[in-house]
């Protein structure tokens, strides 16, 4: 068993397209894997475990809808991972079923929802049973101290350590697990670790990360990928100015530094860009004016980045 992840894998944690009646877009979805594809991502994370993908607030059933077509869509052309996330072992294994069945490449698995004085003893068993049982390859997404469930370095660790986990989204913020990441990638060279800081990708792609992780790459991706041949080449400064570019746009979307309008903005602007057809979603976020001019300069100001085929 084995997913074919990309040497420098740049991977879209990307958002659902709903319809009116809150059901999975079909449309918007095929969409949604084109313009993927135009951008340079070779990666989809749905479903996802935080409020990007909606994936603990949709019914099942639609996320077996919405796997279904984005896998059938993309037809081999992006790997495919998707959110597992569960409370026990048996329930992300059969989330992992699911998924596989409807054609996903890899099983994303981030922290418990929720435990009640989870022990890291307790966490590591959960986790290697979990990956165990799958019947995907898997990824860990880890949030490090800032997830609601707190997964200690050392069950994160024992995790990436298993022959079947491909691939790491580190967006811990933390300095000590991303070392520890990198002495394991060492060791193991067909993992995959990537960075799921959007607004520093540089440092964690200078220090040795292979790729990124994004929750913007459905509008970012084309800098990002920039960005990313920019480490490569030694170009740190230029890196970085692309870095910068790429916060201002950030902030234009998700409403300035405080993150207002985050989701909400984003499937804004996705509308706007002809890609989904309504922004509906299950969280409460809210398009202000104020965010609602920025996206639409933002538009203008970097056409070049969100339609780069035109």
């Amino acid at each position: 068993m084995g997913a074919k992840l990309a040497e420098r894998p740049l991977w879209s944690a990307t958002p659902t397209p709903l319809t009116e009646d809150f059901e999975i877009d079909i449309g918007a979805t095929h969409r949604l894997v084109d313009h993927h594809l135009r951008l340079g991502v070779d990666g989809l994370f749905i479903l996802g475990s935080c409020s990007c993908g909606e994936g603990p607030w949709l019914p099942r059933r639609l996320h077996r809808i919405f796997i279904r077509e984005v896998c059938r869509h993309a037809a081999g052309r992006l790997t495919i991972g998707v959110q597992v996330t569960d409370n026990s072992a048996p329930r992300v294994i059969e989330n992992a079923e699911v998924a596989a069945e409807e054609g996903a490449d890899v099983g994303i698995m981030a922290a418990p929802f929720k435990v009640f004085k989870p022990t890291a003893a307790g966490l590591t068993r959960m986790y290697l049973e979990a990956i165990e049982g799958s019947p995907l390859p898997m990824g860990i997404y880890d949030l490090g101290e800032r997830d609601q469930v707190a997964v200690p370095g050392e069950v994160i660790a024992a995790a990436l350590a298993h022959p079947k986990v491909v691939a790491l989204k580190d967006s811990s913020g933390d300095a000590v697990r991303k070392s520890a990441a990198l002495e394991i990638r060492a060791g193991r060279p067909d993992l995959r670790i990537m960075s799921g800081d959007e607004f520093d990708t540089v440092g964690y792609l200078a220090d040795g990360y292979d790729g990124l992780v994004l929750g913007g790459a459905i509008f970012n991706g084309r800098l990002a990928r920039r960005i990313m041949d920019a480490v490569q080449a030694g170009d740190l400064e230029g890196a970085q100015l692309l870095q910068d570019r790429m916060n201002e746009l950030m902030w234009d979307v998700y409403g300035g530094r405080e993150i207002t309008c985050w989701l909400r903005g984003l499937k804004h602007l996705l509308v706007r860009m002809g890609i989904f057809s309504t922004d509906n979603l299950l969280l409460d976020y809210e398009v202000t004016p104020e965010c609602a001019a920025r996206i639409e300069e933002a538009l203008v100001r970097e056409h070049d980045v969100l339609f780069p085929e035109e």
